[in-house]
């Protein structure tokens, strides 16, 4: 799996909590399903370019 997720960034995006080791791995789960179910929607379409309203 690819990392889609800056850790860094999780911990700006929230300031002022502290952010569990397991958050960025589930947070990558997730943006990867949203992606993928987004890919099938493209092709569904017959596009190849993924596109805002497909997400």
């Amino acid at each position: 799996m690819v990392d889609l997720i800056i850790k860094s960034k999780i911990r700006e995006a929230v300031k002022g909590l502290n952010v569990s080791s397991e958050v960025p791995d589930a947070l990558n789960k997730k943006v990867q399903r949203l992606l993928d179910d987004a890919s099938e929607r493209a092709k569904a379409n017959g596009r190849r370019t993924l596109q805002a309203r497909d997400l």
